[in-house]
Order: structure tokens, then C-alpha cells, then sequence
């Protein structure tokens, strides 16, 4: 199978089924980063109220945010669950703003993975989804969505790594734009169709192409 094609066909068709998704929800790249922490382990929906309080107490501000006891920060960010431990994981990324004045094109020339990898509590999404969706850096973001498809699909094994899977589609052309609009798509497809337990084949739109639907819809044979 030539995987690049595949890939591109399955995009095709997710972005014709379900149209352009304008991910990530975010009215700047600070936004984007403290989205991208607080969205660990829990649903958008609780990031947003979360991000909705930090605006309203006027800190959704790179240096008013720093300036923030913990127990201030823990208090906005209640809603998306964990929030003493975000707000040290927070904490721990301001440091590393600080260090380049929270200067968004100095973070941009000279942030990297690497370095946010080094950051206690930011893991290798967390990072990824900084690098795309804040600063415009050609990362494609593997989540356990990505997974959940993919490996329905048949390109994927459930012991692969989260850097095997990248490279898998790092082999797609480096488009940013191409990179986040993926990673929507495969995003709504897994919340709306692909679904953990029941999934709705008969209305999938990759139905034809997938390994698991073309397993469980096996008629069983009988002697």
C-alpha cells in the first residue's frame, strides 16, 4: 500500500464529509498554549470554561498569568479538572516564556520541541500542539483520536509509538495548514462516528476503506 496516498484519500474524503473545521478555537497563540495544557485528560468543553474565567479575571496575558499566585490560577482553572497540578504545569511553561519575554517571535524562531519536551509536565502532544497550532510549525499531532482511526483503518498496530505514527504522517507534503485541518478532521470523525464502543459504520463516510468495518460486517459462515 502506498501509504501517502492512502492518507491523502482519507483526508479527501473526511474534509468533504465534514467541510473545513477552523481548529484550534483561539483568539491568539498564548490562548492556544494555555489550551493545550489545560485540555490534558479532560474535554474541550471544560477548557473552555476554564479559559472563559482566565479572561474574565483579565489574565489571559502571558505576564499577568506568571504574576498569578498559584492558588489564583488553581481557582480559574477548576473546571478542566487536575487544576493544582495544571497550575504548576502552567507555571512551568511560563518559566520558559519568561526566558524569550514572552515575545512571540523570539518563541517562534528559537523554540523547539526539544525544548518544550524538557518542560516538567509537558508531554510530546502537548508539545506538538504548541508547535502547530501556536506557532505554525509543520508537527502533525497524534492523539489517541489519530489512534483510534488509524488503527481501525488498518495502517496502524496498537503497540505502535507516538513517534512511529508521526512519521507515518510527516511523510504527508510539511503543510501547517494541511497538518491542523488532519487533525481536526480525524478529531470530529472519531467523536461523531468512530466512536470507542459502538461505532456508527453503516453512516461512515471511510466505511469503504476500513479493515474493521469490512471485519465485523462478515457475514458468519454456517456448515
Amino acid at each position: 500500500m502506498d501509504v501517502r496516498k492512502f492518507l491523502l484519500k482519507i483526508y479527501k474524503i473526511l474534509y468533504g464529509s465534514y467541510g473545513p473545521q477552523g481548529w484550534w478555537p483561539a483568539e491568539s497563540w498564548f490562548e492556544v498554549i494555555v489550551g493545550a495544557v489545560l485540555t490534558q485528560n479532560t474535554s474541550w468543553n471544560n477548557v473552555e470554561k476554564a479559559i472563559h474565567n482566565i479572561r474574565k479575571a483579565g489574565a489571559l496575558d502571558p505576564v499577568i498569568l506568571f504574576r498569578l499566585r498559584n492558588d489564583q490560577l488553581s481557582q480559574l482553572i477548576k473546571s478542566a479538572g487536575f487544576y493544582n497540578l495544571k497550575t504548576v504545569r502552567l507555571k512551568n511553561l511560563l518559566s520558559l516564556l519568561s526566558e524569550y519575554n514572552f515575545d512571540f517571535h523570539s518563541l517562534s524562531r528559537n523554540i523547539t520541541r526539544e525544548i518544550l519536551l524538557n518542560v516538567n509536565g509537558i508531554g510530546k502532544e502537548t508539545a506538538d500542539s504548541i508547535l502547530l497550532y501556536a506557532f505554525d510549525k509543520p508537527v502533525f499531532v497524534v492523539d489517541n483520536y489519530t489512534k483510534r482511526v488509524f488503527e481501525r483503518l488498518g495502517i496502524l498496530n496498537k503497540k505502535d509509538s507516538y513517534d512511529k505514527i508521526q512519521a507515518i504522517f510527516h511523510d504527508l507534503p510539511k503543510d501547517t495548514g494541511l497538518y491542523k485541518e488532519y487533525h481536526a478532521l480525524i478529531v470530529k470523525h472519531a467523536k461523531d462516528i468512530c466512536l470507542k464502543n459502538k461505532p456508527k459504520c453503516n453512516i461512515c463516510c471511510v466505511k469503504g476503506f476500513c479493515a474493521f468495518h469490512t471485519h465485523i460486517s462478515k457475514p458468519i459462515s454456517t456448515c
